[in-house]
């Protein structure tokens, strides 16, 4: 929906503040998150507008199917070691097999063909989307954390989605006024739709760090690249080559190595 639209940053931003708002609602049935688990959401907030922008970036500079696929697959392997590094969680062997598999299939998917160069007339993009999979592994580990200590992750999900819509939201008030209220209006459709996916999908994600170990759940989540790439093909004409569908076989057999283990 991003990609596909006209203006990435305003579309980005509609998204954000729809997700707020539709959380904003259910901060009357959950509780206040321990007082341990705020530094992170204040965290988490400054983490999320630094992928929102390298993600606009990274979006301007390139195809969906190129820099989606960089920014998730190296993310888990990051997280994977600062899983280690912070919350001393060691996967096991059959774990990084999987964790690797997902992530190199993932990459391979944003390889060009053949006789294109990957970074040939993308070295900006790349720079965005790999940067941005350093700010994904962190944000990871911070929700991961913040969620635990937060004695209920669902208080921790919602009062992270509502916040972090405001300093985004105040930023394009700021800066293009007219321009983001008239797209709260006319997009309102755009918004809620991204924003219940969004919203959704990565509560769906803090939630099962709770349950799971950081850098297993931030593999499994990378998945969606699948997807991805295939809405890359239909709806943006992007070309799919043997060597991408190789990459969605490695991330399938990522995905059962990580289940058996």
């Amino acid at each position: 929906m991003i990609k596909g639209g006209s203006d990435v940053l305003l579309d980005t931003a509609t998204i954000v503040a729809y997700a707020g708002m539709l959380t904003l609602p259910l901060l009357f049935m959950v509780p206040l998150p321990n007082a341990a688990s705020w530094p992170y959401i204040f965290g988490s907030i400054l983490a999320h507008l630094a992928y929102y922008f390298l993600m606009v970036n990274a979006y301007r500079s390139g195809d969906l199917s190129l820099v989606y696929p960089l920014m998730r697959g190296v993310a888990p392997l990051i997280t994977a070691l600062l899983g280690i590094l912070w919350l001393r969680e060691l996967p096991a062997p059959i774990s990084w097999v999987g964790m690797l598999l997902i992530s190199f299939g993932v990459i391979a998917l944003a390889l060009r063909p053949a006789d294109t160069p990957v970074l040939a007339g993308h070295g900006r993009a790349v720079s965005f989307a790999l940067t941005n999979a350093a700010v994904i592994a962190i944000y990871t580990i911070i929700d991961g954390t913040g969620a635990r200590l937060a004695g209920n992750p669902w208080a921790y999900i919602v009062w992270l989605f509502v916040l972090d819509a405001i300093p985004f939201s105040i930023y394009m008030l700021v800066t293009r006024r007219r321009a983001f209220v008239a797209a709260l209006v006319e997009r309102r459709w755009h918004g809620l739709i991204g924003g219940v996916l969004s919203a959704g999908a990565y509560a769906i994600s803090v939630w099962a760090m709770t349950k799971a170990p950081v850098a297993l759940v931030a593999s499994l989540r990378e998945t969606s690249v699948l997807f991805a790439t295939l809405i890359g093909a239909r709806l943006l004409k992007e070309r799919l080559t043997p060597r991408r569908w190789a990459g969605v076989g490695a991330v399938v057999i990522g995905v059962v190595a990580l289940k058996a283990a």
